[in-house]
């Protein structure tokens, strides 16, 4: 766990060195326990990323698998090291295929590297056609990214002839949340028309420019981004180096309460990541594991 603190420290260091862009005014919603519950079956699909590849071919990971009785993995793939695990399969109970990613595991010092990489560049255009070049993304969550997408992208569109299905969903925590927000917007661009993409994930850092977070908000209204008290992590890299999140933040401000922020990473509202998190000092990395109304993500929770 130290390893990972200190090289996590170069990213997160980025929210200190200048003044973020000025914030707009809106009201929050609470959410209602009901809405709050509602997360939990993709809590554990994020959770169940953590775990050993053999353990989701057969869909024995414990008590995040048991959660999901009926799901049907097709694919799995990855190491946890150089490749982030994932997973694809069919959800019976929602008609959706269902993508999920690994996020960053403490223990795998590679992993952690992805992260500091805070370099900017467009997105590959033979993966994201037709973006504009103002558009960019962090550079190591870009070329994570492209590692796995096309086998996945093939997977998925053979699952939803197979099952009949137009519904994919796109799951992942911390270093998994950036690959789902980007699969969110690559499946968009690369399935057919009338395709539903959600994407739900959780603790999640800036992925992309302002650009990047405005093309997520017209291409992908289904998105929800779950932020966990006062974790960290969702608060880096800094807005001050070009980097905001999209629309759909919910932030979960003790068991049993949250809140959904309306708008993009601009909320003035003491109750939303940004205004609760001003800066890494006032936050709590412990946050980043969880637990997600009684669903803590992580290796370590693989059970």
């Amino acid at each position: 766990m130290l390893k990972y603190l200190i090289v996590l420290a170069g990213l997160l260091s980025c929210a200190f060195a200048a003044p973020p862009p000025s914030h707009v005014r809106r009201a929050v919603t609470p959410l209602s326990s009901a809405a709050l519950s509602s997360l939990a079956p993709f809590t554990q699909f994020a959770r169940a990323a953590y775990c050993p590849t053999s353990k989701l071919t057969g869909w024995t990971c414990g008590d995040a698998c048991n959660a999901l009785p009926g799901f049907q993995p097709t694919l799995v793939g990855g190491d946890g090291n150089g490749v982030q695990v994932f997973f694809v399969g069919f959800w019976p109970q929602q008609n959706t295929v269902v993508v999920a990613h690994e996020g960053t595991d403490p223990t795998q010092l590679v992993s952690d590297l992805t992260d500091v990489n805070i370099l900017q560049d467009n997105l590959d255009s033979t993966l994201f056609p037709g973006v504009s070049s103002s558009v960019t993304v962090h550079d190591g969550f870009r070329n994570e990214h492209a590692l796995t997408a096309p086998e996945i992208l093939t997977e998925v569109k053979r699952l939803m002839a197979a099952k009949n299905t137009k519904q994919v969903t796109v799951i992942g925590h911390s270093l998994g949340g950036a690959l789902a927000e980007l699969d969110a917007l690559f499946f968009t661009l690369n399935l057919p028309a009338g395709t539903g993409v959600k994407a739900v994930t959780y603790g999640t850092p800036r992925v992309g420019n302002t650009a990047f977070a405005q093309l997520i908000d017209a291409k992908v209204p289904d998105f929800r981004r779950i932020n966990n008290e006062l974790d960290i992590v969702p608060i880096v890299p800094g807005r001050f180096l070009g980097f905001a999140h999209p629309h759909g933040e919910i932030h979960i401000l003790s068991p049993g309460s949250a809140v959904s922020c309306p708008g993009d990473d601009d909320a003035t509202d003491s109750q939303c990541q940004i205004e609760s998190v001003p800066n890494i000092l006032e936050g709590d990395i412990l946050n980043h594991l969880g637990p997600y109304e009684g669903i803590s993500i992580g290796t370590i929770f693989c059970t």
